[in-house]
């Protein structure tokens, strides 16, 4: 691995760019981040909150899940979120424009009779809406219950699709765009659930996992985080404790796992002309790295 930048504020939600920068949300400093080719950086926007999750709208503009703020605890070296702080300002979903720096709330907790505890992470299907998922708040005694939602950008539509689910993290579609997968924290567990229409699944019957169809969990004591999908279609989760990528066939097979240094890889993206360079958020000791990747990614829609 390369280390493109360090010194950063738990980064997440990492988006690669056409010009080979990558912006991406530093949760514990409440800002947006743009880390250039030659290593330079600038701040994008300050939404405060927790800005967490992010992906490029038709639009052209950032589109921001921020789950409304963490508390921290700093030990050994490392950065970690750590229940819910008291000047929690509620989950919304934030829109940025990338040259100036606005910050323009698009949907916030109790829009269109939706709760919005914490939302975290997004992805964009062709027809220009979005599925992002929620990953609520953490008490002392008190866990929330949440799910996946689905939202038209123009502000003209929010909806709770998906319930419920343990601590939704990440999200993606198929190259086809016909599956969406949705990984869950705490259970480490990834589903699948067919895509119908925008903003529509067919659920499947049964007990768990808000109607989707159970994919894959890994052994051992690990948490999911948030997750990419290749060209070919293969479903690489950020897993965090056994640090590094969890690799998934869409028949839910074990593909592979690329280890890291950091317990708290959050995220995996990817840019370059061929998408082969795989960008990873180590987020505990505040780097993004770089790898070259044996596989291309999927582009993204809009992500030009």
């Amino acid at each position: 691995m390369r280390i493109v930048a360090d010194g950063l504020r738990f980064p997440e939600g990492p988006v690669a760019l056409p010009d080979g920068s990558v912006v991406l949300v530093e949760i514990a400093a409440g800002r947006i981040t743009r880390i250039m080719p030659d290593g330079g950086r600038r701040v994008v926007a300050e939404p405060g909150g927790g800005p967490n999750g992010l992906a490029m709208g038709p639009d052209g503009k950032l589109y921001c899940c921020n789950n409304g703020g963490f508390g921290w605890v700093e030990a050994d070296g490392l950065l970690m979120p750590h229940g819910t702080p008291p000047d929690y300002e509620g989950g919304r979903i934030e829109r940025i424009d990338l040259e100036t720096g606005a910050v323009e709330t698009l949907y916030r907790d109790g829009d269109f009779g939706c709760a919005l505890r914490g939302p975290n992470d997004i992805v964009f299907d062709a027809d220009g809406g979005f599925w992002f998922t929620d990953h609520g708040k953490n008490g002392a005694r008190a866990r929330d219950v949440t799910g996946v939602f689905y939202a038209k950008a123009d502000g003209s539509h929010l909806e709770e699709v998906i319930f419920p689910l343990e601590n939704p993290n990440g999200i993606g579609l198929s190259p086809d765009g016909a599956t969406l997968y949705v990984a869950e924290t705490y259970t480490c567990k990834l589903w699948a659930f067919a895509v119908t229409a925008p903003g529509r699944i067919a659920k499947v019957p049964g007990l768990s996992g808000g109607g989707g169809h159970f994919l894959h969990s890994p052994a051992g004591y690990t948490y999911f985080d948030s997750l990419g999908v290749e060209a070919g279609g293969n479903i690489c989760v950020a897993t965090i404790g056994a640090s590094g990528i969890t690799i998934v066939s869409p028949a839910g097979e074990s593909v592979d796992f690329v280890a890291t240094d950091d317990p708290f890889t959050t995220n995996i993206c990817w840019g370059g002309s061929d998408m082969r360079t795989a960008y990873i958020c180590l987020s505990a000791t505040g780097r993004l790295a770089a790898i070259d990747w044996p596989r291309p990614g999927l582009k993204l829609n809009f992500q030009d």
